[in-house]
């Protein structure tokens, strides 16, 4: 069984981690198919957005204790920089990312859903940072990407006390962008993808990456947004944009097929 299933849909992949038998843990086999896929995913033109989930009762655990025999510092180390790879390319990567967190998102699983665009919540969802618990620290993004999302208190709050989140306080804190009925979780997070990827992709790219540096010093952010807005105003989208407007229609942005 692939460890890692990927679905296309029209132009949105559905990446759905699938090993339910460990409540979707990053087991080895998960993790080699986040390196393959992350990647693959976000260099293919085709595809113009992703939707993350696991499969069945859980999104993700957390990490898969079983993989954690070598706890030497050296090996800890090097197994955190393979997954920094992936890691990079989703909080980086300019195609919007959307997780439909379908159950437990514990430990690293809270990380994976945190460092998404946009995170779905099923009713019956929830969140745990798990660390506190077995002694370790917040690892694949998590210290940075909760804060931003939730503020510094409420992260401390979460990452120290490790207590869990139901999907409707995470949205009241900032953590989720929408919850939803469990059975309608993926046709809810499809739609949101697709209504992404039918927008100007080139201004959705770009304003993701003046957000990521939204914490920059105020001249170095000011010199990135007109480097950013010099960018959208020479592409194809924002010609199209602006013709629509004059042309009292809907733009239409959406592009068939590889460029």
């Amino acid at each position: 069984m692939d460890a890692v299933i990927v679905e296309i849909r029209d132009d949105i992949a559905v990446l759905r981690l699938n090993q339910p038998q460990t409540m979707n843990a990053l087991s080895a086999a998960i993790k080699r198919g986040l390196e393959t896929e992350v990647p693959r995913l976000l260099a293919d033109r085709a595809v113009r957005g992703i939707v993350i989930t696991g499969t069945d009762k859980a999104f993700c655990a957390g990490g898969d204790i079983t993989n954690m025999a070598d706890r030497s510092a050296p090996s800890v180390r090097e197994r955190l920089h393979q997954s920094h790879a992936w890691v990079k390319l989703l909080l980086a990567g300019e195609k919007p990312v959307v997780a439909a967190v379908n159950g437990a998102a514990a430990g690293a699983g809270f990380s994976l859903a945190m460092m998404c665009d946009f995170v779905v919540a099923a009713d019956n969802a929830y969140f745990q940072a798990g660390f506190p618990g077995l002694g370790a620290a917040p690892d694949l993004g998590l210290a940075l990407t909760l804060p931003r999302a939730v503020g510094m208190l409420r992260a401390k709050d979460l990452l120290m006390t490790n207590r869990r989140v139901t999907a409707e306080e995470a949205l009241m804190w900032g953590m989720a962008t929408r919850v939803v009925p469990a059975a309608s979780l993926i046709p809810e997070a499809l739609a949101l993808a697709q209504s992404l990827a039918a927008g100007p992709a080139t201004s959705l790219g770009l304003t993701k990456s003046l957000l990521n540096q939204a914490y920059n010093s105020i001249p170095d952010f000011l010199n990135e947004e007109a480097m950013t807005q010099a960018i959208a105003f020479g592409s194809e989208e924002f010609d199209e944009g602006v013709a629509a407007f004059l042309g009292k229609r809907k733009p239409q942005f959406r592009r068939r097929g590889p460029a």
